[in-house]
């Protein structure tokens, strides 16, 4: 079973004219007015960043062997410059599924070169992540001083504190 999981999971991650570029834009505008309408200490982010990859619906999900998948959209200064898709596989005890988004935002040209320049640039460690309190932006302030890749991860019920996506490998698509 764990193989037949795995192959799913590759097809999925097809770079070529696997959806509708018009609703997947749709989505990323929804995404983007839902973060600045919601979350206002954001402002920072959306102004100092160089570039704002936004992944805005990804499905996980797992039955000893998991996996995720989503579709985005790289913007620079509010216009698509390319599309990409975002995959992760996990193994160990794991059952259920759940969906979410996330937002990556590139604060120096450097970061937004490397991840536009790889072949499939994987999510690691060093990226530090958003996760505003009610009470203020101090902790964004903070973060955005010293991180040249912001992600802000969020679900239905808002903001996502401890959410990791460490593993998660982003690739160029085509629509």
């Amino acid at each position: 079973m764990g193989g037949a999981a795995l192959a799913t999971l590759a097809a999925c991650g097809n770079p070529v004219g696997n959806f509708n570029a018009e609703r997947l834009d749709s989505r990323v505008d929804a995404t983007r007015d839902y973060l600045r309408q919601n979350h206002p200490e954001l402002d920072t982010l959306f102004q100092d960043a160089q570039g704002i990859l936004y992944m805005p619906l990804v499905t996980e999900a797992g039955f000893l062997v998991g996996g995720s998948f989503g579709q985005g959209a790289l913007r620079i200064n509010d216009a698509t410059v390319d599309y990409y898709s975002a995959t992760r596989v996990s193994a160990g005890l794991q059952i259920g599924a759940q969906q979410y988004a996330h937002v990556l935002f590139f604060m120096t040209p450097q970061a937004l070169a490397d991840f536009r320049a790889g072949e499939g640039w994987a999510a690691s460690a060093d990226i530090r992540y958003a996760t505003p309190n009610q009470g203020g932006s101090a902790g964004i302030q903070t973060t955005t001083m010293f991180s040249p890749v912001i992600a802000v991860v969020f679900g239905q019920a808002g903001l996502i504190a401890g959410a990791s996506l460490a593993g998660v490998r982003y690739q160029r698509i085509i629509p």
